[in-house]
């Protein structure tokens, strides 16, 4: 008996120091599964790992809806965009911001307990297609993950912020970025990259949790034959690209966002970007589907070895990415429970695949689609129409580049049996550029940009604006068809919750939060956050009681090179993170009043200059600045520079004045007289928009 005792003591003096022990955010496999029927924490990008980013709280309903305020807020460091989805682990909310920083708040009150830096260098803007954004951090064992906008992938102690390592990921010589949040599989950080529309070569990495040492490595598009490929995979693909020197544009292809991960059947699913450059006669001229871009693959996750592919876009001509959300589930199709993959990439359709084996099971068009005309059901293969092909004529395609459905992640509600897709109603001209040239420190389309430039008619411009919208759409993925949907203002809406308290939360592009009744689509409750909204709400319960929280802060390609007004016009203000609950009674501080528009210089007299500096800056300048010259409310709008701003124009923009701002120099891509062009059609631009102020405040 005495020696029972001591192994008893032993035993519970062991239990007892483990607890003690015990690693606070001690986030693993077994944790992450076991929230498939726990929604009170947000452990992963998606919630959980098939990424449905659907919870089963209900605390919040329809029914008490009415009664949601913001409980707390907490204002974050940039005006750029924010694209993060929280996480919510052990009572803190980790997340991150703008140059990827990385910020740890209490969950309940909002209290930052550290923030961390990776100091950026803010000339990295230059080689960013899409605003220096970043989509969240991975958690495990303690320990927090972030991809940088430059490449690096850093293990953080969630405790303290402290960096425990931190490596390279990419050739940081070639324009390479980070904007995905990171996913971890049994002790593996999974990781990709961006950056086709610089002309790179796109592939997702695995690394050790706890050295940084990488694992493996798997390349999407095929190098150069003549080096060898680097697996069976590779080589498959290189056949299906067509010419002598495809290789050296890079390829694209870049995994820059979607990932899920199946445990059951242990196979890691990732989604494909676009090929470089964008015009397909370029890249690959005597044909060929070009594996594997815009693709969705999967993979063992252990060795990274290929297993299966399905190409939603095959030759892709469009920027038509496979990046965007997917969703894996078990929905049953003519009788028979199947293990599926749902996805609604850019190209317009919504696919559902048999994520055991690849097979295609059904596509139908959820937006307008000018390119194909459907997608055969017997090969999956899209039926490419003439309307798309714009060798030879001008295009105006639909959807446009941006896609039916960008990045925003959907969401599936196993109750409703719904995909919510933020969706969006866009289109784009596409002309080809016949004076293309691979340049190795800009974007390599094929696409003549100037094509882009907004109409200088107001009338044409009033049309523009309201020919392009957003939409919320509850799709039916059995059904292939739609079942209700809720027109939005604008395009660029962002990413969707829902829950079991019969609600889907989306946040709009012009700074309001809404919920809406999951079954009908009855719009029940709204909040104006004071900027757009493109992240993901997510929601959680400590002690009892459930939060919803967003990061609101608007910003992305669109934002920035759009061209189109935003809902607000008294200049860029900071994100924020807002949580809400039922007794929430805090109120946001007053938005800064519209700005006053300063008088700008004189018009310049030379019609040609300003035509070339038109050009020019939609060749070089919308990227960030917005086409026409309209800024979209996340960085300062060029029609309104101060008298001061135009003295120092030519240093800004050649000898690069504002640098630590995120605004290089341009002196290695532009020549005096080009800089002094693009100044002259800002000039003009200002003008005409000074102009139409002052006839617009006479009014009043």
């Amino acid at each position: 008996v005495s020696d029972l005792l001591k192994n008893l003591i032993a035993c519970s003096s062991f239990f007892l120091i483990g607890q003690t022990l015990a690693l606070e955010f001690d986030v693993s496999t077994d944790r992450i599964i076991e929230a498939n029927e726990n929604s009170n924490e947000w452990l992963t990008h998606g919630r959980t790992y098939s990424e449905q980013r659907h919870s089963s709280l209900n605390q919040i309903n329809s029914e008490n809806i009415k009664n949601l305020n913001i409980e707390w807020f907490y204002d974050l460091d940039s005006s750029r965009g924010h694209e993060a989805t929280p996480l919510v682990i052990d009572g803190i909310m980790f997340t991150t911001g703008a140059w990827s920083v990385v910020y740890a708040n209490d969950a309940v009150t909002g209290e930052l307990k550290w923030k961390y830096d990776p100091r950026v260098p803010r000339d990295k803007a230059n080689y960013l297609c899409c605003d220096a954004v970043n989509r969240g951090v991975a958690a495990w064992e303690g320990k927090l993950y972030i991809g940088t906008l430059d490449g690096r992938l850093i293990a953080l102690d969630a405790e303290n912020g402290t960096v425990i390592w931190e490596t390279m990921t990419v050739d940081d010589l070639k324009a390479y970025s980070i904007t995905g949040a990171p996913r971890i599989i049994k002790g593996k950080v999974i990781i990709g990259n961006g950056g086709a529309e610089y002309g790179v070569r796109g592939y997702v990495s695995a690394y050790d949790v706890n050295s940084g040492e990488m694992i493996w490595r798997f390349y999407t598009v095929p190098g150069n034959p003549e080096d060898g490929f680097e697996n069976d995979a590779m080589k498959m693909a290189a056949e299906t690209w067509k010419g002598s020197e495809w290789w050296k544009y890079g390829g694209g292809g870049t995994v820059w966002d979607s990932m899920a991960y199946d445990p059951e059947l242990d196979l890691l699913y990732i989604g494909t970007g676009n090929g470089s450059p964008w015009n397909y006669k370029i890249r690959s001229p005597e044909g060929g589907d070009n594996l594997f871009v815009s693709s969705i693959v999967a993979l063992k996750p252990d060795s990274g070895e290929y297993v299966w592919h399905y190409q939603t876009t095959p030759g892709d001509n469009w920027d038509y990415t496979a990046t965007q959300h997917i969703i894996l589930a078990d929905i049953t199709i003519d009788g028979e429970t199947r293990k599926v993959l749902m996805q609604a990439p850019k190209n317009g359709f919504f696919y559902v695949i048999d994520r055991t084996n690849g097979e295609f099971l059904s596509a139908e068009n959820y937006v307008k689609v000018t390119w194909a005309s459907g997608v055969d059901s017997e090969t999956g293969r899209p039926l490419k129409t003439d309307l798309g092909d714009y060798e030879t004529s001008f295009k105006l395609v639909f959807p446009g580049a941006l896609g039916g459905h960008n990045w925003m992640p959907m969401s599936y509600s196993p109750e409703t049996g719904l995909v919510y897709i933020p969706a969006q109603e866009l289109y784009m001209p596409f002309v080809k550029d016949d004076n293309y040239k691979y340049d190795e420190t800009g974007w390599n389309l094929g696409v003549d940009m100037t094509a882009i430039a907004p109409p200088k008619n107001l009338l044409q411009l009033s049309l523009l604006v309201r020919s392009v919208r957003g939409r919320l759409s509850a799709w039916d993925p059995v059904a292939q068809k739609e079942v209700w949907k809720q027109y939005l203002t604008l395009p660029w809406n962002g990413g969707i919750l829902s829950t079991s308290g019969n609600l889907v939360f989306q946040g709009t592009s012009d700074g309001e939060l809404v919920a809406y009744d999951a079954k009908t689509g009855e719009r029940k409750w709204s909040k104006d956050l004071q900027t757009g909204i493109v992240a993901a709400p997510i929601t959680y319960n400590i002690n009892g009681k459930q939060y919803v929280t967003v990061v609101a802060g608007y910003g992305g390609v669109f934002a920035i090179q759009a061209g189109l007004p935003p809902k607000y016009s008294g200049g860029p203000i900071n994100a924020r993170i807002v949580t809400f609950s039922l007794d929430g009674d805090i109120q946001l501080p007053e938005r800064p009043t519209n700005i006053n528009m300063p008088k700008p210089p004189p018009p310049i007299e030379d019609q040609a200059s300003i035509a070339r500096g038109e050009d020019l800056f939609h060749w070089e300048c919308h990227m960030c600045h917005g086409a026409g010259a309209m800024g979209g409310g996340v960085i300062a709008d060029l029609r309104y520079m101060t008298e001061e701003t135009h003295e120092k124009f030519m240093e800004i923009t050649l000898g690069g004045l504002y640098t630590e701002k995120g605004m290089v120099g341009f002196a290695r891509r532009l020549s005096e007289q080009d800089a002094e062009d693009i100044h002259a059609y800002l000039i003009q631009r200002a003008n005409e928009t000074y102009l139409l102020e002052t006839i617009n405040s006479a009014l009043k």
